[in-house]
């Protein structure tokens, strides 16, 4: 049997020593030596979305009536992803929880559009490269769809002409990343609105990495090809806040061209004896301080402040990757923004993550092509010589040991 609650409450030094305990055995993301799941810009940030969050932490988005500042801000945040973004007269969005809801949201949005203008969706299609994040298949899961992925280019890249011709009767959206998860490569995003425009699909754009990332990015020189609501066939992006926008957990946007577009998204309900409800996204509930933490950080950082994280970003990945070539080391693709996978043509990749992580360094690992999978913060570029430092230790170790990376496990979840 598990744990019950205790029959008297303890003092919040007691409760407060406990919690500290049970992170000691955690990834320790503070030191930048954890490279996946937690965005380190700074002290400084770190605390502007934390108070921001505690003193909306009580507020609730379900009703924007008892809390128009949530509404407001709200709509601010989403402004000013869209002024980032392209976004044209008449876009709209919303904030959700995280990347995954704001997938499934568009992926309910296009489903639910293609019914009301006549189509059987019954057993309709997305399609994807297979570098796309597993929440399309998790939307599909939900949503009684299916998705159908393509084999990515030799660039790591979605392959454009294969996903033309994977196209059926069923397909009801195109997805492309800015950039994808595994490889930190920017997909062909004209070159799939081309597709989508000609076949007539919606097209959605996962920059849930990228959304708040490669337009700073592009801002400081960095070569980044069109993949936001300026190329026209884009018809829904989602873009993650809680990751290079360092807002607080959850907190993500889902967007969209046009609000005739977004009235797809909305659920409402009036037959039941509470009264009509409204609700933009999958959640009733919407935590005041995710909307908060958002809004206090973006306009903590400003334009000016988010080019200057976004440049860390890309010298941290800059300099690893010149450390990488010296080692005989090579990144999968082009990464053009802070994620990057790299490998060996004849290391045994597990092994060497392995000695890696007994050195403190939890990071990612992409199994196609084996290759270990950095998710760069502003941080890192602290600790870069440090790797690369370790990392020839762990190279030695495996080539003069013939270490393998049975056992070693590389799994996110």
């Amino acid at each position: 049997m598990g744990k019950s609650i205790p029959e008297k409450g303890a003092s919040w030094e007691t409760v407060r020593h406990e919690l500290e305990s049970l992170g000691k055995g955690d990834a320790d993301w503070r030191s930048a030596r954890t490279a996946v799941y937690v965005f380190n810009a700074g002290e400084d940030v770190l605390r502007v979305a934390k108070d921001a969050y505690a003193l909306y932490q009580s507020e609730n988005a379900l009703g924007p009536l008892a809390f128009p500042s949530l509404k407001r801000m709200e709509d601010d945040v989403v402004a000013m992803g869209l002024s980032l973004l392209h976004g044209p007269e008449g876009a709209c969005g919303n904030m959700t929880s995280g990347g995954t809801e704001s997938i499934l949201m568009a992926v309910k949005t296009c489903r639910d559009q293609a019914r009301a203008q006549g189509r059987d969706t019954t057993d309709g299609e997305i399609l994807a490269p297979l570098s796309a994040h597993p929440a399309f298949d998790k939307a599909a899961h939900y949503l009684g769809l299916r998705v159908v992925r393509v084999p990515v280019a030799r660039d790591m890249r979605a392959d454009v002409p294969a996903m033309a011709d994977a196209i059926g009767p069923r397909t009801l959206m195109l997805v492309g990343s800015a950039p994808c998860f595994p490889y930190g490569v920017i997909d062909p995003i004209e070159a799939l609105g081309d597709v989508a425009r000609q076949r007539d699909v919606w097209l959605h754009v996962d920059a849930c990495v990228g959304g708040y990332f490669a337009p700073f990015a592009r801002m400081n020189g960095v070569d980044v090809p069109p993949f936001d609501f300026e190329v026209p066939a884009v018809r829904s992006m989602s873009a993650d806040l809680h990751k290079y926008g360092y807002a607080a957990k959850g907190a993500s946007t889902v967007l969209h061209r046009s609000e005739e577009q977004r009235e797809h998204q909305i659920f409402e309900f009036g037959d039941w004896p509470g009264g009509h409800m409204t609700t933009p996204t999958l959640a009733g509930t919407r935590p005041g301080g995710a909307i908060a933490g958002a809004w206090a950080v973006m306009h903590y950082l400003g334009v000016e402040g988010y080019c200057e994280k976004a440049r860390q970003v890309t010298d941290a990945r800059e300099k690893l990757s010149e450390g990488f070539a010296e080692l005989g080391l090579h990144a999968l693709g082009d990464p053009q923004l802070g994620l990057i996978a790299y490998r060996s043509d004849d290391l045994d990749m597990r092994a060497v993550y392995g000695q890696l992580f007994r050195k403190g360094w939890f990071t990612g690992f992409t199994t196609d092509p084996a290759s270990i999978h950095l998710m760069l913060s502003p941080a890192h570029l602290q600790v870069v010589d440090s790797y690369l430092e370790d990392l020839r230790a762990a190279i030695t170790h495996v080539r003069e040991t013939g270490a393998t990376g049975d056992g070693v496990v590389t799994r996110y979840a």
